[in-house]
């Protein structure tokens, strides 16, 4: 049985506006949401970007049953380990047996803030498995020390503990990072449902829960869904690693120009159809993933959370 979740776009709502939007999930029978923890929005269209860890002190308050997680943390560059360390445990605590911590190697957009060097793929993917190594350390209580490559601890103990310590949830978009997911994770995560980074993830031994998150967009009409997927993720109709290496929302702004209406409606599924949006599912879920969450772009998501409830979650929620 899948679990079906609904994606928090920190990059398109204020904080207020999360917290509300994570209980209308919740009344709405999605099983888990997950927000997205970013410095800066890829655009400035898209026009916000409240800091996660105290939107999910909001969200502690208002819901009871809803599983939240990160997707993604990097605990790598912007924020030293040990200080996520205890930001995760905190959440934790606030949200008992139902966090999870979605950690990844990050985007230079939200990670160059601080004037550190913006290292190649493979050093960031080695730096997230010792930040991970940083905060299972200090997860296990007392005081702690930590002499590694790229982090040093010293004298540090984290007082407020979970009963329950939450997953940890690597993110993957390449073969070396599932592998790494394999080796450090409690699970994997990957946008699109990809088939080859599940299969590597497995193939290299690892186990416990698979997410996929899926970008998509749905309106009241087909050109609907493409005008808000046009206006808000235009650069979802583009290929490449650039995603990655940008440092500046004017960078990602000036790259979409490049990108035409048509460009976002062949990558991306706009549809009103329910059966567009299943059959997307259904795609994450035959690849083998138990968990899907969906990522509604634009400004249309207290309709789009109705819709879901109505058309969508009943289909998977009776399975």
């Amino acid at each position: 049985m899948v679990e079906l979740g609904y994606k928090l776009t920190s990059e398109q709502q204020d904080a207020a506006s999360l917290v509300k939007l994570a209980k209308m999930a919740e009344d709405a029978g999605f099983s888990y949401a997950m927000i997205s923890d970013h410095y800066h929005p890829w655009l400035e269209a898209q026009g916000q970007s409240p800091f996660v860890w105290c939107t999910l002190g909001g969200i502690s308050q208002v819901t009871n049953t809803l599983e939240i997680g990160t997707a993604v943390t990097c605990p790598t560059v912007r924020i030293h380990p040990a200080v996520i360390a205890q930001a995760a445990a905190t959440a934790a605590s606030m949200l008992p047996g139902r966090f999870i911590f979605g950690v990844g190697s990050g985007e230079n957009l939200n990670e160059h803030i601080l004037g550190d060097k913006w290292h190649s793929a493979p050093i960031r993917i080695d730096m997230l498995e010792e930040a991970v190594d940083v905060i299972r350390t200090l997860w296990q209580g007392g005081m702690q020390d930590y002499d590694g490559i790229y982090y040093v601890v010293e004298n540090a103990q984290i007082y407020t503990l979970p009963e329950k310590l939450p997953p940890i949830i690597m993110a993957a978009d390449g073969p070396i990072a599932a592998e790494a997911a394999a080796r450090s994770g409690d699970g994997l995560m990957a946008s699109g449902g990809k088939n080859d980074i599940i299969d590597k993830f497995k193939e290299s031994g690892g186990e416990g829960p698979c997410y996929s998150e899926v970008t998509l967009s749905w309106g009241k009409t087909d050109d609907d869904a493409i005008d808000m997927a046009y206006k808000y993720w235009p650069i979802m109709g583009l290929k490449g690693e650039f995603g990655w290496e940008l440092a500046t929302t004017t960078h990602f702004d000036q790259i979409a120009e490049n990108v035409e209406r048509e460009d976002v409606a062949k990558k991306v599924l706009c549809s009103s159809d329910p059966e567009d949006h299943i059959k997307k599912i259904q795609k994450s879920v035959d690849a083998g993933y138990t968990h899907v969450c969906i990522q509604q772009i634009g400004i249309e998501q207290e309709d789009f959370i109705d819709f879901y409830s109505k058309e969508i979650l009943p289909t998977f929620n009776d399975q």
